[in-house]
């Protein structure tokens, strides 16, 4: 196991590389949790369990011998965050930075406040940092945005100002208020600040496992690219892969389809049920992941998947998580590509993949559609491959670290 920081990290790195998630991580430690680590050997075994090929019809893999692939997983649990989100290590970050930066504050800086657009976790997060640094909020939503997203950005004292859901709608609202307030903007996720924040997500998760141990990859959700960016920064310096993955609801996997056509994709419409990752990836995440070149590959998987994947966290691991967090675990247990790879770099000994649920913010009201049947390995009893899991081996999610 290793430390998340060195001992004594330059308090005043905000360089976009692993030093400036370690400084990061060693100023907003004070104000966030420090997550768990989950482990669940049914998800490891329905993941090391190849899929049928009835499984595969209709899919792009039809008439494909399924991947075989041995995966054990590592949950880095941010639904157990402050807001419910990791979205609060860089919100965190980028006040604790904007009160470190000269003449803000001297200039009417902390009485103007701050201003950002987000459809609720950025919102929250931003909020509640603002707040515990008697900073006013000045928050734009969509109006699409989910009730109970809304009615928590309010209890943090956020000033919701309502656009429309297109990101037009949201940068003019924003620049509207902003004008209005001379407010300091604070962008979701196009930010160093914001990006490096984020960061600490995984580098917490690589000080956390047991010293035997050793990650083959990190798998995390991208909407605009700062967590998937972060990470990718946080592992840069060690042999750990780092994966993204997107919904493919009405063109949602704009990075995938970036990084194959290595064009970034400015805009998207979607109506995914992942509504954290319904924005286009923004130009720094973009510059980090593909001009870089520190993101190996994001996979895309479908609204049904998803489902799955979030009934079989329900069942199985016994935790909250909203529909962006599991991508990364739908990729792991349905998309053949990444098992592909899992299986031809990985072998009979497999890989160690470290996944992170990126949020826990769901309302009850939305849960029933969203756990309801979905087939073989949803909730029915049944893996992937059809045959029954009874559940018997389950561990209890183990808490490596609280």
């Amino acid at each position: 196991m290793t430390s998340p920081s060195p001992a004594n990290p330059d308090p005043l790195d905000t360089s976009l590389t692993r030093a400036g998630v370690e400084a990061a991580h060693k100023l907003i430690t004070p104000l966030i949790h420090l997550t768990p680590v989950l482990t669940n050997a049914t998800l490891d075994r329905l993941a090391s369990t190849p899929r049928s090929a009835s499984d595969l019809e209709g899919t792009e893999w039809a008439g494909r011998v399924p991947a075989r692939p041995v995966l054990r997983f590592w949950f880095k649990c941010e639904n157990f965050q402050k807001v419910g989100a990791f979205k609060a290590r860089g919100a965190f970050h980028a006040i604790e930075r904007l009160k470190q930066t000269p003449g803000w504050e001297e200039g009417g800086g902390r009485e103007r406040g701050v201003v950002t657009h987000s459809s609720g976790n950025h919102a929250q997060a931003l909020s509640l940092a603002a707040l515990a640094s008697s900073i006013p909020a000045h928050i734009i939503m969509p109006s699409t945005s989910t009730p109970s997203k809304i009615a928590a950005t309010r209890t943090y004292s956020g000033r919701i100002t309502f656009s429309g859901p297109s990101p037009e709608s949201r940068a003019s609202t924003t620049a509207h208020i902003q004008s209005l307030t001379r407010a300091t903007f604070i962008p979701p996720y196009n930010h160093p600040h914001i990006i490096l924040g984020a960061g600490t997500a995984a580098l917490e998760l690589l000080s956390q496992l047991p010293p035997q141990v050793s990650l083959n990859g990190i798998i995390t959700p991208c909407g605009g690219g700062g967590l998937l960016s972060g990470t990718a920064l946080t592992c840069s310096t060690t042999p750990t892969l780092v994966f993204g993955a997107e919904p493919t609801f009405q063109g949602a996997d704009d990075c995938r389809r970036g990084l194959l056509s290595h064009t970034l994709i400015p805009d998207v419409h979607t109506t995914t049920i992942a509504d954290g990752l319904r924005t286009p990836v923004g130009e720094i995440p973009w510059s980090i992941i593909h001009d870089r070149g520190l993101v190996r590959a994001v996979y895309g998987v479908s609204e049904a998947d998803i489902k799955k994947a979030m009934r079989l966290v329900y069942e199985r691991v016994k935790i909250v998580v909203e529909p962006s967090a599991v991508v990364g675990l739908a990729a792991a247990l349905f998309n053949e590509e990444f098992r592909g790879v899992v299986e031809r770099e990985g072998g009979e000994e497999g890989w160690d993949l470290g996944v992170i649920f990126s949020g826990g913010n769901v309302s009850l009201e939305a849960l029933g559609g969203l756990l309801g049947e979905e087939g073989p390995g949803a909730g029915s009893g049944k893996g992937e491959n059809g045959k029954g899991v009874d559940g018997k081996e389950d561990r209890e999610a183990d808490k490596l670290s609280v």
